[in-house]
């Protein structure tokens, strides 16, 4: 526990000294968030706050290096530090989607060749093509989260505050101790982030923070459950991540729109504020939901199959249904045949409801 204290204060305090020395730093060397018609600011905002949450996190893994099993610490130290790179790449000069995917998927099999990989199904085919695949969705989720003030930034915290809580149960502490050092660079982040932010984290922290807790996820291990049963944690832990990318891909599909290169206010929290919330409301919603999910998953640790499989159950029929009514008015306004490529922007313009500087 002590440990865990050090860690979390030592990250919390790095993040609230470096994030100012970014955000004076990122319009001298240009990388600056330009207002465009698909986002909800019109004024140009420093996108440096990853270099911040990076530089955090990894200062406090090094501190533990000694500590961890060098081997796979240094697979994902290396692999977070390529995806945050390339991200940093692309809010700078822009980057193929492809080419970030092909860098991600790379970054994912450095993971399992150090023994870092999803085992539940106990094939070497599957559990590569497994851990690829959800290393490149929670990677790609998270950065497509990043879609309002603090709300990546505090979903990653209350991510990583559970996988921590849990690491503790099962003794899994040095794991812990690198999910506290993103707790605490997120909430140092926050400080410059909620509404209104004067520093977004861009790519380079949203691939970061992404990679780093389908990592963590992973390594997470449950000796007094079964893996039947415990696969479902990590999965719980980052439902809302998971849900809002689900959602964007079938909302895109629909309307015969490419969901990896159509950018548009079309995510949750977009959805939320034309529903009529305010900005500040919507991410305080989907904190509390993230929460929920986050005590299901430390529910299903201890619970038994039958225990696990129903509320495993529940909550997909509620993110099924979630989905389904999103795809609604007032959610999702209503559009003639004629105009289903043309809405990608449900999000209203009232001063009430989106502040005047980030009106669309």
């Amino acid at each position: 526990m002590t440990v865990y204290i050090l860690v979390f204060a030592g990250a919390l305090v790095l993040a609230i000294g470096v994030t100012p020395v970014a955000r004076w730093l990122a319009p001298r060397v240009g990388v600056m968030d330009q207002p465009e018609a698909r986002k909800i600011h019109l004024r140009p905002v420093p996108r440096m706050g990853g270099v911040a949450i990076y530089l955090t996190v990894i200062a406090a893994a090094l501190l533990l290096g000694e500590n961890f099993n060098f081997t796979q610490f240094g697979s994902i130290l290396v692999g977070a530090t390529g995806v945050s790179f390339m991200g940093l790449i692309d809010d700078r000069w822009g980057l193929r989607p492809l080419i970030k995917m092909l860098g991600q998927a790379l970054a994912a099999l450095l993971l399992y060749a150090s023994g870092i990989y999803v085992g539940t199904f106990h094939h070497p085919v599957l559990d590569l093509v497994t851990t690829v695949l959800w290393v490149g969705y929670i990677t790609n989720a998270v950065n497509f989260l990043d879609n309002m003030d603090g709300l990546a930034g505090g979903i990653a915290a209350i991510a990583a505050a559970f996988f921590a809580l849990m690491c503790s149960f099962s003794g899994q502490y040095l794991v812990g101790a690198l999910s506290v050092a993103v707790l605490g660079a997120c909430l140092g982040f926050l400080f410059y982030n909620l509404n209104p932010a004067s520093i977004f984290m861009g790519d380079s922290g949203a691939l970061f923070l992404g990679f780093t807790l389908a990592a963590v996820g992973i390594k997470l291990r449950f000796p007094d459950n079964a893996t039947f049963v415990t696969w479902m944690v990590p999965v719980l832990v980052m439902g809302l991540p998971i849900f809002d990318t689900a959602l964007v891909i079938v909302s895109r599909l629909r309307r015969r729109l490419n969901p990896a290169t159509t950018p548009g206010k079309d995510h949750i929290s977009h959805r939320l504020v034309a529903a009529g919330m305010t900005q500040r409301e919507a991410v305080l919603t989907l904190y509390v939901v993230s929460f929920v999910l986050g005590l299901l998953a430390t529910f299903v640790t201890r619970a038994s199959v039958l225990e696990g499989y129903i509320v495993g159950g529940l909550a997909a029929l509620a993110g099924l249904y979630a989905l389904w009514r999103a795809e609604r008015p007032p959610f999702f306004p209503s559009q003639s045949p004629h105009s289903a490529h043309s809405i990608q922007h449900p999000i209203p313009a009232h001063a009430d409801q989106v502040r005047p500087e980030e009106q669309p």
